[in-house]
């Protein structure tokens, strides 16, 4: 976890902390993806357990609490996340079987996971300090269990400050949305995205951080994923698209998430459709002759249709009947608009 807020969150950092003589049961921290809403949700966590805050309102990193809140054992403090975020699959609740280990971890924050704080806030706090829960992210919420933080949220509990974290407001219920303090976390500017990639030793950290829409911490797991070689053959089949060439390419990316590739391809539509309105070029200025080519032709409308089509493919992707009829079927639509 990180030690500390990111440099481009100093500015959002020392605004916080005016609301602390005033703190709101509940704050909604809201930015893009890939910018540190976790970890600075979780550094305002320890820093409000704190026993010993600093002038500047961060943790003092020596008090007990500090020590507890490191290791993950701090009595008044719980995080809520899907467990899919997990480092490690939790232990089987008491009566499931051991074939229930196996299945794939959730994506989704269930109701089971929001009833569980109910002990945990109707008993006092261990050192007569706050009561702390964050969750993250916010729109993984499914139904049911955004109707039991609504409850919650609704009559919090004395002593207690909920921290969420959301890349997508409008995912949430709007009446969660009345019940939180929104607390907005921008974008860093590029110049100070790209020195902080830099100092992480990321090579071409240029095209990584434009490929993310300048997001340093998403630009930084790309970069580590190593599938600069996956992004460039679906850049290239979108720079040069033809029907007999969908299906070899729809075949070498059968095995990458379905999820990235709808999100890399909407990145291209939205620069091919800036391309052609301003001349302007966001993620991929390194295919800027190949965007260019493909803007004087595109019809708007069809771009438009295009874009739709891929963002309602974007809600399916987690779960396909065919990985590569998928593929096949997106890149096919692509050339049809491009044609």
């Amino acid at each position: 976890m990180q030690t500390g807020v990111y440099p481009w969150q100093e500015g959002a950092w020392g605004q916080l902390q005016l609301l602390r003589q005033r703190l709101p049961h509940a704050i909604l921290f809201h930015g893009a993806a890939g910018i540190g809403k976790a970890d600075f949700i979780e550094h305002f966590a320890q820093a409000l357990l704190c026993e010993n805050v600093r002038a500047d309102g961060h943790a003092c990193g020596a008090c007990a609490s500090c020590g507890w809140f490191v290791q993950q054992s701090h009595p008044d403090y719980r995080r809520i996340r899907p467990e899919a975020f997990e480092d490690e699959p939790g232990e089987a609740e008491e009566g499931e079987d051991k074939k229930s280990k196996t299945k794939t971890p959730s994506k989704e924050i269930k109701i089971e996971q929001v009833r569980a704080l109910a002990d945990f806030m109707n008993i006092s706090t261990h050192r007569q300090g706050l009561r702390v829960v964050v969750l993250y992210p916010a729109e993984a919420l499914n139904m049911p269990a955004s109707n039991a933080l609504l409850k919650t949220l609704e009559e919090p509990p004395p002593g207690t400050v909920f921290l969420l974290a959301s890349n997508s407001l409008d995912r949430l219920l709007p009446t969660i949305l009345s019940r939180c303090r929104k607390f907005a976390l921008p974008l860093p500017a590029h110049t100070e995205a790209l020195a902080w990639l830099q100092t992480q030793g990321v090579a071409d950290a240029d095209s990584w951080l434009r490929e993310q829409g300048g997001a340093p911490l998403a630009a930084l797991a790309q970069s580590e994923a190593g599938n600069r070689e996956e992004i460039d053959t679906l850049l290239q089949y979108l720079a040069h698209p033809a029907v007999e060439g969908a299906l070899r390419t729809a075949d070498k990316l059968q095995k990458v998430p379905l999820t990235s590739l709808v999100a890399w391809q909407q990145r291209w539509l939205y620069d091919l459709f800036s391309c052609k309105l301003t001349g302007n070029i966001r993620y991929y200025p390194r295919y800027g002759r190949e965007l260019k080519a493909l803007a004087e032709k595109v019809h708007v409308s069809r771009l438009l249709a295009a874009i739709k089509g891929t963002a309602e493919r974007r809600a399916t992707s987690d779960h396909p009947l065919s990985p590569k009829l998928f593929i096949e079927d997106m890149l096919l639509d692509y050339t049809a608009c491009c044609a």
